[in-house]
């Protein structure tokens, strides 16, 4: 298998299928190339490194930075999980739609996150092991949370009561975060 990049119905949201090279003692790969993956569509900066340890039905997210929006690179390294992506750039033509992928320690997919979008996980697995890279550093200030289920999003969860953060437990949804939304830039 080649290296490919899979854009999908989100402007700038990138799908990647690393190329896997397998054999009697296990398998290596390239988690990240800057200029193959520039020439992929993903010409980003990466500034800081995240790794987060998770039981089975932990959803984190819907996350969001503003100011300080973050582009992500995500990868799973132990496990499994349900990937979400919600596009909220006001002005977007894809503004309030999702994408969602399946990531795991075996099919070793990866999701490139543009700034201004937000992202979530539900583990899938009896653990999961996720890390991924950021555009800009963490900024407790700038942070927000979209609701998780959100009936305007309509994310078909796999999970119907899912272990969450007292901060996520409280979020609101999309359309009461007008203020903190960035806008489109195509």
């Amino acid at each position: 298998m080649s290296l490919r990049f899979v854009a999908t119905e989100l402007p700038g949201v990138v799908l990647v299928e690393p190329a896997v090279h397998r054999d009697a003692r296990g398998f290596f790969l390239e988690c990240y190339h800057a200029a193959k993956y520039a020439e992929g569509g993903i010409d980003a900066h990466f500034v800081q490194d995240n790794h987060s340890a998770s039981c089975r039905n932990t959803l984190r997210g819907l996350h969001g930075q503003s100011p300080h929006a973050q582009g992500k690179l995500v990868r799973v390294l132990a496990g499994e999980i349900f990937d979400v992506v919600v596009d909220a750039r006001r002005g977007s033509p894809a503004y309030g739609r999702f994408f969602a992928a399946t990531l795991s320690s075996q099919n070793f997919l990866q999701i490139y996150v543009p700034p201004g979008l937000v992202h979530g996980f539900v583990v899938t697995s009896e653990t999961a092991e996720v890390e991924y890279k950021t555009t800009d550093f963490y900024h407790p200030e700038s942070e927000f949370s979209v609701a998780w289920n959100d009936p305007a999003l309509a994310i078909p969860w796999p999970v119907a009561q899912p272990i969450l953060s007292e901060k996520d437990a409280k979020a609101m949804p999309l359309a009461a975060l007008q203020d903190r939304l960035i806008d489109y830039a195509p």
